[in-house]
């Protein structure tokens, strides 16, 4: 028995499914999950000492790849200074700025401590800004685990959704509509329908796998809100700082009322944020009737750590540098299941993947579900096998770092096909 394997069985004595977060159980691929000991640039080791090219990536947080000694410096000295204070610091003042300077739908920010609340602020700013309760969200679109955004869709046009957890009162959960993405007449019905507050978006979906919008999708979103009176809100937690400096709104070219940071700007610690136009954000307390706090909010190790991790994101061309280990990613890989006879698809956008099987596009939640999720169950274990480690489940954006290399993604695509010759027997 591995070292990995007996320490999850010592974890389910202790933990509910021996995890802090159900993904990282690999209950959708099979198999006993890795525990990981130590990261160094784009690998990883596990508690067996076996090494492995990491597209996990702590989720998306590590663009600068593991243990960067840029970010490893200024945590020590942060460190030596005291981990929190409750108290502000010129830190939390500097990341604020950074963040307000690249992203020019944002005026102000309030930074929190997880992407769950930086969606629940965003929701609760909504409402008090338009003075209306619905809100509506896209199917598939993953916003955090609070009871108003954990709901699915219903089975027809303007159903209300009903609660996707046990725990959720069905009634905090009719004060949701979930719409089609990539689908503005479903958004529309619901804003003809009754005043909606919000519509709450992934510009691109990484939580049912990679999704990209269709040309022109998220422009007339923010023509529709605006039309209705209701405020947009893009959840960028994993796109913001990973495709662009200014996100997914800087490519599609929209400026959403309201914008969710976290992953990046946390650079591996817990740290997310919300911000917005500036008479939106002033609602917030002590300023207006809006409340919100955290005793760690903008706590200092973890602006330190995403102070740093924006610097070297924000490098010149390193943006670029992912868009290009991306496509090289994503064309080997599509050639490799051209080649074998694979029947699938490869979603990319910049630093991030996803591929699916057994079908030949995905452009929606819908289309995401209809894929092979057993074949990408024995895929994951053929990759692990050969040292790739890949995101435990079919719905799940994979990430390449600025640590990864042509080689790491040659040695990829190499295993890929090792892997995808092994499917078709």
């Amino acid at each position: 028995m591995s070292t990995s394997h007996k320490l999850f069985s010592e974890a389910e004595r202790y933990i509910p499914g021996g995890v802090n977060s159900p993904v990282r159980a690999w209950r959708a691929v099979g198999g006993h999950p890795l525990f990981i000991q130590r990261g160094r640039g784009c690998w990883v080791i596990d508690a067996d000492g076996k090494e492995y090219i990491d597209y996990v990536c702590s989720w998306g947080p590590l663009i600068a790849g593991h243990a960067h000694p840029q970010v490893v410096a200024a945590l020590e000295e942060a460190l030596k200074r005291g981990t929190s204070f409750g108290a502000p610091t010129a830190k939390e003042v500097e990341l604020a700025k950074f963040i307000v300077e690249n992203v020019p739908s944002i005026q102000k920010v309030r930074l929190t401590s997880s992407g769950t609340e930086a969606t629940m602020t965003a929701l609760r700013l909504a409402r008090a800004y338009t003075g209306r309760t619905k809100i509506v969200k896209f199917a598939g679109c993953y916003h955090g685990h609070s009871d108003a955004l954990l709901v699915r869709a219903g089975s027809g046009a303007l159903t209300f959704s009903q609660p996707d957890s046990l725990g959720v009162p069905e009634a905090f959960a009719s004060h949701t509509l979930v719409a089609e993405y990539n689908d503005l007449r479903s958004v529309e019905a619901y804003l003809k329908a009754e005043p909606v507050a919000a519509v709450i978006v992934e510009p691109v979906p990484g939580n049912m796998g990679v999704v990209l919008p269709e040309p022109g999708f998220l422009p007339a979103l923010q023509t529709l809100t605006r039309a209705y009176g209701a405020v947009l809100i893009c959840d960028e937690a994993m796109t913001g700082f990973r495709l662009a400096r200014g996100g997914a709104q800087e490519i599609y070219g929209i400026e959403p009322d309201v914008t969710c940071l976290a992953k990046i700007v946390g650079g591996g610690l817990p740290l997310a944020a919300v911000g917005g136009r500036r008479e939106i954000m002033d609602l917030l307390a002590p300023l207006g009737p809006v409340y919100q706090a955290g005793t760690l909010s903008g706590n200092p190790l973890a602006v330190t750590a995403g102070l740093e991790t924006l610097k070297i994101a924000c490098h010149p061309g390193g943006y670029e540098r992912l868009q290009e280990l991306g496509v090289l990613l994503a064309d080997g890989l599509r050639a490799a299941m051209r080649e074998v006879g694979i029947p699938g698809c490869v979603n990319q956008i910049g630093s991030m993947f996803t591929v699916f099987f057994g079908v030949e596009e995905v452009r929606n939640y819908a289309m995401a579900t209809a894929c092979d999720t057993r074949m990408f169950a024995r895929y994951f274990q053929g990759m692990i096998e050969r040292g790739i480690y890949l995101p435990p489940s079919q719905f799940e954006s994979a990430f390449i770092s600025l640590m990864h290399t042509e080689a790491e993604i040659a040695e990829t695509v190499r295993a890929a096909k090792e892997v995808f010759r092994g499917l078709r027997s």
